[in-house]
């Protein structure tokens, strides 16, 4: 019983072990018969591992869109540079020649005559005012008088007249109660317009004052005005006269 109980075990393992090589030979068989049914689809498969190369693009599918954008806004902005390099130009040669002005009216030298009463004795304000005011001055915010280019009170300053003592200036709404000692008249070098002219007009301006009240016309030292003196002071004029 055992005996035959091995033989059957080992024909059923041929059989199993036989129909698996059988199985095994018509599957390959079946592939072989398949490939060489369809080439193209082999060739397909074996090709499909290699990664496809994108083409590249031609010239004449090319946009240029983008760099065409890229040249307008370069040559929009050199326009705008060129358009304001003038203008940044204009303001710096304006800024220049204004610091060029601010520096040919920056007073280099003085003119100065006073006008002293003799000792004990003063101007009266209520008869300063009206001669001051026929001579052509007019009265400043700061306190002084102004002797302008034109006697309307028009023009540049061309000199000023002060009171000799401190604080210097006038309280025009108390003239009546005001009075000095003597007033001076200045003029700054360079001056505006015909310093010349300018000067001429102080020094009549100091005669006429000196005349109505009595007093003398001294020089910057406080000394008497001599022809000397006054001579010095139009050679000096006439260095900054242009």
């Amino acid at each position: 019983m055992a005996t035959e109980l091995r033989w059957a075990l080992i024909v059923i393992s041929a059989l199993i072990i036989g129909g698996l090589l059988i199985h095994g030979l018509w599957s390959v068989r079946k592939k072989e018969n398949q490939d060489t049914d369809n080439p193209a689809a082999n060739k397909k498969t074996a090709a499909a591992p290699q990664p496809q190369r994108e083409e590249e693009p031609q010239l004449d599918e090319m946009s240029f869109s983008a760099v065409d954008e890229d040249k307008e806004s370069a040559v929009d902005q050199s326009q705008s540079e060129v358009v304001e390099t003038p203008s940044d130009s204009a303001e710096q040669q304006e800024e220049a020649q204004q610091e060029a002005d601010s520096q040919e009216t920056v007073p280099q030298d003085f003119i100065i005559l006073h006008i002293e009463m003799p000792e004990g004795l003063t101007m009266a304000g209520s008869k300063l005012l009206p001669c001051v005011l026929s001579l052509g001055f007019k009265y400043s915010d700061e306190g002084f008088f102004n002797r302008h280019v034109e006697s309307s009170g028009n023009g540049p300053v061309l000199f000023r007249l002060v009171n000799m003592y401190n604080p210097g200036t006038f309280d025009i709404d108390n003239m009546e109660q005001f009075s000095t000692g003597g007033v001076s008249l200045f003029m700054t070098l360079p001056c505006e317009g015909d310093s010349m002219a300018a000067f001429n007009m102080l020094h009549s301006a100091a005669k006429k004052l000196a005349d109505e009240f009595g007093a003398s016309v001294l020089d910057s030292s406080r000394e008497p005005l001599t022809v000397n003196t006054t001579r010095a002071y139009v050679e000096k004029v006439r260095e900054y006269t242009v």
